[in-house]
């Protein structure tokens, strides 16, 4: 069982969590996930399977698509609407201003990870030194914004000419944490701000329409038929030339050895005049690597194996 499985994580579990209960539906050990949501966090969760996993790093480098609501005039230790209250401040700031703000983040900016993160400090996780009470400085850290779409203006009930909160769609690089960029919105107007609620709605080329709660993915397994979910490694690169091995240089690419040109076949014409990537097959046509080739060295070297 190999492949790529476009799973909805659901509010209330880890990514951990994730991947642990998918090893007992597909009875299979060898799983991984690529990027990981927080527990509150709900949506697009790519997991890989089997030689599948040797692409989660990779996978974990795309761009992706957040749904997220920004609440106004309230700040907590999290970042987010599960932490302690910080500070509360009084809402004065109308669309025009709100949607200014946010414009400044669109681009590239230096955002200062939470301390309730997962990343490692001198071998400690921030989380856990958070717990203790316990707070660090933190190095930025470059992040690009691609866009942030205003899905919705909630106004304040007592003051309808002002926002109290603010859905959107968020598109930014890895890396980036919703619930900063949240927090330094509403710094920038001066009111404080923090992330009530997270919904990926995409990673690279998995979409919230085709992803599956983990009670699908165990009905699909007692049908036989999750198969049909697992999507082949090298469907995730589709703009790489395919190239197929002879019989004769199989065991070159076995055992990871670098390949001529005159022992692949392939599926279109190809340039040698700079570096390029390729899809090798074995002679039964399996999907094995992905493999770089060299000019200076005038032969295919493997960039990565997906051997049974």
């Amino acid at each position: 069982m190999n492949g790529i499985i476009n799973v909805y994580k659901e509010k209330g579990f880890t990514s951990f969590d994730v991947c642990a209960k998918l090893r007992g539906i597909l009875k299979t050990r060898k799983i991984g996930h690529t990027g990981t949501l927080d527990p509150d966090a709900e949506g697009v969760l790519p997991v890989c399977v089997g030689n599948a996993t040797n692409l989660c790093e990779l996978l974990t480098d795309k761009d992706k698509v957040y749904e997220t609501v920004l609440y106004l005039g309230v700040t907590t230790d999290t970042e987010d609407m599960t932490g302690t209250v910080l500070t509360t401040s009084e809402v004065r700031s109308t669309k025009e201003e709100v949607e200014a703000a946010i414009h400044k983040f669109i681009g590239q900016y230096n955002q200062i990870p939470p301390m309730y993160s997962a990343i490692k400090v001198n071998g400690q996780r921030l989380y856990d030194l958070a717990r203790k009470g316990e707070v660090i400085e933190r190095k930025s850290r470059s992040v690009i914004i691609h866009s942030v779409e205003v899905l919705e203006y909630i106004m304040d009930e007592t003051n309808p000419n002002y926002v109290r909160a603010v859905r959107m769609s968020v598109s930014c690089s890895k890396g980036t944490y919703i619930r900063t960029l949240c927090k330094d919105i509403g710094e920038t107007l001066g009111c404080g701000g923090c992330m009530k609620s997270l919904l990926r709605t995409r990673v690279s080329v998995f979409d919230l329409s085709n992803s599956l709660r983990l009670d699908q993915i165990e009905e699909l397994v007692q049908q036989e038929k999750v198969d049909q979910v697992l999507i082949p490694v090298d469907k995730m690169f589709p703009n790489l030339v395919k190239a197929q091995v002879t019989k004769a240089a199989e065991r070159f690419l076995m055992n990871g050895n670098p390949l001529r040109k005159h022992q692949l076949q392939f599926s279109a014409t190809v340039s040698y005049d700079t570096n390029f990537e390729i899809l090798v097959y074995d002679s039964k046509n399996t999907f094995t690597g992905i493999f770089e080739y060299k000019v200076a060295e005038q032969c295919f070297k493997p960039v990565k194996m997906f051997l049974q």
